[in-house]
């Protein structure tokens, strides 16, 4: 027997099941919708039933299933499908929007939901009334993306499930990305990876460091900013259709406006930032500053306060682990990686999850835009490359992906022809490598300078680091000269007659003394107690903090604002009671703040005139922060690297600065301190040969600490009365 709900379909059961199917389908959305609004007006009056859920479940049901119903059915024409697909688009973002206010509803629409009789029963009663009389149970399934392989904890906000229900279960569109036919290859067979690397090794003078790019546009800029020129190229650039960018402009000249606007003018949205975690806040600042109307939220910790309807989502390296599952699943369209020098290791869990992510994206959409922002590319060797050109999608592990193999094959040219590697190097660059110094395009920018200063440290303190270092010192020479007296007599013969061949060096074997240092530094890396180079190190920052301080509160009542900066907690925290003693006061910006507090220091030293130093962590404060507001810095500790010491700089150096700026360097004279600030000075050309076409000379990558040591074993081998060095005859 037909039940009274039924009644009204009698007269259509002589009509063969397929043309009732097609003529009736298009009203199940309508139906659905006049449900979805008794819902959504039942929430908002607070009066929500048994069978308010019910509907609700009911609704969600036949939202999702009509979905994949309508994306499966290759019947009719696009735009129709596409205006259904739309409609219902629109019914379940009212969904999703309604569920936010209820976690009952929230919950009916998580995928594993259990559903009930009831909803079952309404649902068989809403398609009838759209004229169905079957369920779409045999609709066919949503294709599924694998999710990235991630650590075990996995978390997923409940509004990103909301947004995600608002597209119900969408299965991503693969169409744009299909990969082309294979072609001929003429450089098949030839290893590439490693010529590539070594053209920006061997770029000389007046070689190119950056694309081609068009005249500059302003046209996706908000009303009452301006742009500069150089920032306005690369929107523009972005707006005539590249899509991948290694942004590697000086630090201070304004890649975070570059990057949200070339997102703009890509139409890159849902967008996804991956910073450094001190970053964050900024980052969401300046996207409210320069895409207002475009939402932003940030990640943090499990996501509890995520927006899941943002279209800019911010997220920390140090978060990403436990939240790839829905970021893979998100369906971004653009990806930008600050700091992208962080993922220089392939290694580490941080660089396989931005990898990951950027592979899902590519394997979406052929018109993703991808962006890796960093002013130092280049820190410690050429291979820092490798990571941020995977992550574009420029090559993989072994090879050159499609475009640049297609491009390297345009040169007519193979590796082992003269003209290759400044060919080679046009090709990755014309990829997207952007780099543009201050010199060139921020005139306006004051000049910089660095101004070591150096300080005794006297005393118990200053007699105790100096013992140390001669410690230390002693240490190596008793391994080098047990390595020297363990060769065999031909060897050293041989050794000393092949003279600086064999590396030695006015009697001392240079490539033994190597040796012996990095024996040294691993025995440090892993010691757990004693001195090494890196406590010695340690112990002069310490010594030297209360003179940095004392200076930079001479500077602070002299020449107005100061950032300090040093690299251990200690060091600052002894700064610190410097300055409380002297009566000066200052924000402090460390690494183990919340970006809520981070940021209250920072606002407070920008904005309050009291506020006359910034106590920075070398780390954790050397990079997103604009401190523009002082023109003298101290650095309290010294860096290993020029890199290091050049981002934090550019925190005041950059634009918005009216003033010269000066990096104060407290150095401790005739101490370990003084020769390792000469190392990074040396080793400061590596970016600007490879990316700016410099002629200056690049020391070898080996990493400073190794040097130090060299330094420090070689002038107690000079000076030591048993070295060969030492001796008038040389031997």
């Amino acid at each position: 027997m037909a039940r009274p709900g039924q009644r009204r379909t009698g007269a259509r059961r002589t009509t063969p099941r397929n043309q009732r199917r097609g003529r009736h389908r298009g009203d199940v959305v309508s139906v659905v919708a006049g449900a979805v609004r008794e819902v959504e007006a039942a929430v908002q009056r607070r009066r929500v039933t048994p069978a308010v859920r019910t509907k609700f479940q009911a609704v969600a049901l036949l939202v999702r299933e009509e979905h994949a119903r309508v994306r499966a059915d290759g019947a009719g024409s696009d735009s129709n499908r596409a205006e259904r697909l739309k409609r219902l688009d629109g019914i379940a973002t009212i969904l999703a929007r309604t569920a936010v206010g209820d976690s009952a509803l929230l919950a009916l629409l998580a995928e594993d939901a259990l559903v009930s009789d009831a909803a079952r029963s309404l649902k068989r009663d809403m398609l009838r009334n759209a004229g169905i009389e079957f369920p779409l149970d045999e609709a066919p399934p949503v294709e599924r993306a694998a999710v990235p392989a991630t650590t075990e904890r996995q978390v997923v906000p409940q509004s990103v499930i909301s947004r995600q229900l608002a597209n119900p279960f969408l299965a991503p569109d693969f169409s744009a990305a299909r990969p082309s036919a294979p072609r001929p290859r003429r450089l098949a067979g030839w290893e590439l990876l490693d010529p590539l690397f070594s053209s920006f090794e061997r770029a000389g003078g007046e070689a190119p460091a950056c694309m081609a790019l068009p005249a500059p546009t302003s046209r996706f800029t908000p009303v009452g900013l301006e742009l500069m020129p150089h920032q306005g190229q690369l929107v523009a650039a972005a707006a005539a259709g590249h899509r991948t960018f290694l942004l590697a402009d000086e630090p201070g000249l304004g890649k975070t406006a570059q990057s949200l606007l070339a997102a703009e003018a890509a139409k890159a949205y849902p967008l996804l930032v991956v910073v450094p975690n001190v970053v964050k806040t900024n980052w969401a600042r300046e996207a409210a500053r320069w895409t207002p109307h475009r939402p932003a939220t940030v990640v943090q910790g499990d996501g509890e306060t995520v927006d899941g309807f943002a279209d800019i989502v911010v997220v920390n390296y140090e978060v990403l682990d436990r939240h790839m599952g829905w970021l893979g699943d998100f369906g971004f369209r653009g990806m930008v990686v600050d700091e992208a020098h962080f993922i220089k290791n392939r290694t580490s869990q941080r660089s396989q999850h931005v990898l990951a992510i950027s592979e899902r994206i590519r394997s979406r959409s052929a018109r993703h835009l991808l962006m890796a922002l960093t002013g130092t590319p280049l820190i410690n060797d050429i291979e820092d490359f490798r990571a941020i050109w995977q992550f574009l999608g420029w090559i993989d592990d072994s090879t050159p992906l499609d475009e640049l193999t297609d491009a390297l094959e345009d040169t007519g040219l193979t590796p082992a022809d003269r003209g290759f590697h400044a060919a080679a190097r046009q090709c990755v660059i014309d990829l997207g490598i952007v780099r543009r110094r201050k010199v060139d395009v921020a005139a306006d920018i004051p000049d910089r300078r660095i101004a070591d200063l150096p300080v005794e440290l006297d005393g118990p303190v200053g007699r105790s680091i100096r013992a140390a270092e001669r410690d230390l010192a002693r240490r190596m020479v008793t391994r080098y000269e047990t390595a020297l007296a363990n060769r065999s007599a031909d060897a050293v013969v041989e050794g000393i007659d092949s003279g600086i061949d064999s590396g030695i060096d006015s009697g001392i074997d240079i490539d033994l003394v190597r040796r012996v240092a990095r024996s040294e530094l691993k025995d440090a890396t892993t010691a757990q107690s004693g001195e090494n180079v890196f406590t010695m190190m340690r112990r002069i920052g310490q010594a030297k903090a209360e003179l940095a301080a004392d200076y930079a509160a001479q500077l602070a009542r002299s020449a107005g604002k100061v950032v300090f900066f040093a690299k251990h907690v200690d060091v600052m925290d002894a700064a610190a009671e410097t300055f409380a003693r002297r009566g000066v006061r200052f924000s402090s910006i460390r690494g183990d703040q919340t970006p809520t507090a981070r940021q209250a220091n920072v606002d407070a030293f920008v904005n309050d005139p009291d506020v006359a130093v910034a106590v920075c962590s070398l780390t954790a404060a050397g990079v997103g922060l604009n401190l523009q507001v002082a023109s003298n810095i101290v650095l309290a500790e010294l860096s290993w690297t020029d890199a290091e010491q050049t981002q934090a700089i550019d925190r005041s150096h950059r634009i918005g600065q009216t003033q010269p700026v000066t990096a104060w360097r407290i150095i401790a004279a005739q101490t370990i301190d003084a020769r390792i600030a000469e190392l990074i000075d040396s080793k400061a050309g590596l970016a600007a040969r490879a990316l700016d076409g410099s002629d200056e000379e690049v020391s070898s990558s080996a990493d400073v600490q190794v040097e130090a040591l060299v330094a420090l074993l070689t002038d107690a081998l000079s000076a030591s009365p048993q070295s060969p060095a030492a001796s008038p005859t040389g031997c």
